[in-house]
């Protein structure tokens, strides 16, 4: 299949029909149609390197491990997932893993004690995490997630391709049909670590402040922003081409 034109991909239509059209695609050979195929040398994964961060990391070195991926370090990360990050890093042998951070003008304006996500978590999301990717994300035409249908109610309708609102970025959701025992099962088969926070009760982990254990029967995603009325950082909500200097 020849690369084809980012003028097609500009439609949620388009998103639609690609979502139907691969929907019975294994993730490694959709992987391989969108990195290879569809958007050659300009699509990105966003990973955030957490619970369930190895299995599509693993999957992309399969099919290239110089595959630009972009990683957004808030500031207020735990230790753990920068270590772990960086173990994943070595053992997969990805060669460009590209450090997103927030401006630092920005965080001394409007975030000098790192207090912003007691008060107003939405802002502080989108100064730490929403406006860093989307500059990141400027130079490419589509974006893999590790999203799944499972994690929450919000994602519960989540198609393998979505148009990213208010711009011509596509979005892949290859995981989206995956469940919690695919995804043990291929972190067993491929014998790759786990999150070390995951034991200790976070299936769903991000910043420091804002993340907590979640109890038996929990959504997974609980521990997240708990008791704010939150249930996204704002990068799947939000649109992603705000620009830091809007």
């Amino acid at each position: 299949m020849q690369a084809l034109d980012v003028p097609l991909f500009n439609s949620p239509a388009t998103a639609a029909r690609l979502s139907e059209a691969f929907a019975a695609m294994e993730p490694l050979a959709l992987l391989r149609l969108v990195i290879r195929d569809l958007f050659p040398g300009r699509v990105a994964l966003v990973s955030s390197f957490g619970a369930e961060s190895a299995v599509l990391l693993h999957l992309v070195s399969r099919i290239d491990p110089a595959l630009p991926v972009l990683f957004i370090d808030t500031g207020v990360l735990f230790s753990e997932t920068l270590d772990y990050r960086d173990r994943l890093v070595a053992q997969l042998g990805l060669t460009d893993v590209r450090d997103i951070r927030p401006d630092p003008k920005r965080l001394a304006a409007e975030d000098p004690e790192s207090f912003l996500w007691a008060t107003n978590p939405d802002r502080c999301c989108e100064i730490r995490k929403v406006l860093p990717l989307a500059d990141a994300l400027a130079p490419f035409d589509a974006w893999i997630t590790g999203r799944k249908r499972f994690q929450a109610a919000t994602r519960a309708a989540l198609s393998f391709f979505e148009l990213e609102e208010g711009t011509s970025r596509m979005k892949v959701n290859p995981l989206a049909g995956w469940t919690p025992d695919a995804l043990t099962a291929y972190l067993k088969e491929w014998n790759l670590p786990a999150h070390p926070l995951v034991a200790k009760g976070y299936p769903s982990i991000g910043c420091i402040p804002c993340t907590s254990p979640v109890k038996p029967g929990e959504d997974p995603r609980a521990g997240r922003w708990r008791d704010k009325g939150k249930v996204e950082c704002g990068i799947h909500v939000q649109k992603s081409d705000t620009r830091a200097d809007a």
